[in-house]
């Protein structure tokens, strides 16, 4: 007769083995397989509770293993040129992870991130950041950080600056909390959000964040509010012009030539933008680094510059 220990041993040995040939196989595969036609849409184990079951003492190293399918999928399907069924999988594998690990604090604060990433960037799902980072409040309570970055999803990508200023107020009162979050709160409920809030809300981002990547999504974002800025400037000149001669078909060529601009203008990343010739709008290329560029939520005042 197998003694308990003996046969728990092997399971752990059997479970060890099969998840790093698992690792292996995918790293191989991905290897010999262009990202762009990564096409595999599965989980490894779909019920949390089953895999919470085979897992026994072993759930960090399987919440590794589905952070690193979740990074695949993500990163396959943003490289992807079919929509179909595009990050259909991101939250469910987010989902498994962190109900493995439920302090999995990268899982939750840059699975939020990956899931508001507007299309193609990303899902577009705001929504499903939320519910991410609610289940990472309730595993955590007094992780402010969660908190904080549900405000941020409400305010940059829900549009809704009352309720992020509810949310920055709630993590403000959270013990080690940093002390700007409740003059934030304060402030963003009298203006209703604007693009100096935004600034500041990346910039802190930018000064706290630990990780290189969560630093480099936030110079981003401040990139393209430098980009925002100049497409207002530019927008406001192309009136101008066009009160002065009329409804026309407008170019970069012509306005170059009639002096409005300087020359034909270029966002952050040296793209030229583009110019709508009938409606005379300014938009980032999507040949840019900065495209998609983010919906802006309501401002109280005119654009700062």
């Amino acid at each position: 007769m197998i003694s308990p220990i003996r046969s728990s041993a092997t399971f752990a040995v059997v479970l060890a083995t099969l998840l790093a040939t698992a690792v292996t196989i995918e790293v191989v595969r991905d290897r010999l397989t262009p990202a762009h036609q990564i096409t595999a849409r599965y989980l490894y184990v779909r019920s949390d509770t089953a895999l919470r079951r085979l897992a026994v003492a072993y759930q960090a190293l399987l919440a590794d293993v589905y952070w690193i399918r979740t990074i695949q999928h993500y990163g396959g399907d943003r490289l992807s040129i079919d929509d179909r069924n595009r990050y259909e999988l991101l939250y469910p594998l987010l989902d498994i992870t962190t109900t493995l690990d439920p302090r999995f604090t990268l899982a939750y604060r840059f699975g939020a991130i990956f899931l508001a990433e507007p299309f193609p960037g990303g899902p577009g799902r705001p929504d499903q950041a939320v519910a991410l980072l609610r289940k990472g409040v309730q595993a955590s309570p007094s992780k402010w950080e969660y908190v904080h970055d549900i405000a941020f999803v409400y305010y940059w990508q829900l549009r809704d600056a009352a309720t992020a200023a509810r949310w920055f107020q709630r993590a403000s009162e959270i013990p080690g909390a940093p002390e700007w979050l409740q003059p934030l709160a304060a402030t963003m409920l009298i203006q209703g959000g604007d693009r100096t809030s935004s600034r500041f809300l990346w910039r802190q981002l930018h000064a706290s964040a630990e990780q290189d990547w969560l630093r480099s999504i936030a110079e981003r974002r401040l990139v393209q509010l430098d980009a925002l800025d100049q497409i207002d400037q530019l927008e406001a000149a192309v009136r101008r012009f066009e009160r002065q001669v009329g409804p026309e078909r407008l170019t970069w060529p012509r306005l170059v030539r009639e002096g409005v601009v300087p020359g034909v203008p270029v966002d952050p990343t040296g793209t030229p933008y583009e110019l709508d010739p009938i409606r005379g709008t300014v938009t980032v290329s999507p040949r840019s680094e900065l495209f998609p560029m983010p919906i802006e939520p309501p401002r109280a005042g005119p654009p700062t510059s």
